[in-house]
């Protein structure tokens, strides 16, 4: 099922370039997109997970550096029979966590700075369980792969939209054209990894429950990280939201309205119905 949803990604974010291109530069704008949807189709599953880690700053961390999260990675990942995954920290004190990696065997997992001060051992545990439920149903490849198309478009747009202001002639194409780019593909963008993630959020709770042993160490992290992503925003780049336990962006009416996650009062409520396994 994720193979398709894979091809059907990739599909609609190579269409959704195009038009962009098309829109700011006509048939020559459509062709280069076209080459650069080609180029970040392939690269983006060999390298997605190392740019958004070089991204965040992340470093690649040894049990000796970070004994705890090292340690709750290693118990977890045998228990729910996946290979060890890579584990990195990210300098930011905002507490959020996300993972990557085209599959279980090239995954890594990262936390940072800010989580490991605000939750205990059962509660991160509970959020590393949810990181290696994404990783047990495949759900970083597309998410990684989302980031990386999503962040392309977005930088095509906004290319665009300087050339829509400095009048800018790009014969085929118009000033008009490239405002509506500007505006449209990044929402467009957005709408995409919102119908990528949501439910996988659910699915990852379920699983991620049921690794730890337990629904109630992730129901109380998401209660503290939700309240903690309010009071310490994170310099998040919009593209790679979708890839964080909860969403790191500001809590504003639109980022609400188009946002990747589901409420978090929702996944505790649905996570505190589940029985300890």
């Amino acid at each position: 099922m994720n193979t398709v949803k894979l091809v059907l990604l990739l599909a609609s974010m190579t269409g959704l370039l195009i038009i962009v291109g098309s829109l700011v530069a006509g048939r020559l704008g459509a062709l280069g997109a076209l080459v650069v949807a080609a180029a970040m189709n392939f690269g983006s599953y060999w390298y997605s997970d190392s740019l958004i880690l070089k991204m965040y700053n992340a470093q690649e961390v040894s049990e000796s550096q970070a004994p705890e999260v090292y340690a709750a990675v290693q118990s977890l990942t045998s228990r729910a029979q996946l290979p060890m995954p890579r584990v990195y920290t990210i300098p930011e004190a905002a507490p959020n966590a996300f993972a990557t990696g085209r599959d279980e065997h090239h995954a890594a997992i990262a936390v940072t700075d800010g989580i490991l001060k605000i939750l205990n051992r059962q509660e991160l545990e509970g959020v590393i369980a949810h990181e290696i439920s994404h990783i047990r149903n495949r759900d970083t490849l597309i998410a990684s792969i989302t980031a990386t198309m999503a962040g392309a478009i977005v930088m095509v747009a906004t290319v665009a939209k300087w050339g829509a202001l400095f009048g800018s002639d790009t014969g085929e194409g118009s000033s008009l054209g490239a405002i509506v780019t500007a505006v449209v593909a990044p929402i467009a963008a957005t709408i995409i990894q919102m119908a990528v993630s949501r439910s996988r959020e659910y699915l990852a709770d379920e699983g991620g429950a049921q690794v730890a042993g337990s629904p109630y160490g992730l129901a109380s992290a998401l209660g503290k990280l939700a309240k903690a992503s309010r009071l310490i925003p994170m310099n998040a780049n919009p593209s790679t939201a979708h890839l964080f336990i909860v969403n790191p962006l500001s809590d504003s009416f639109v980022m609400n309205l188009f946002s990747t996650h589901p409420p978090v009062e929702k996944r505790i409520a649905r996570l505190l119905k589940m029985r300890e396994t």
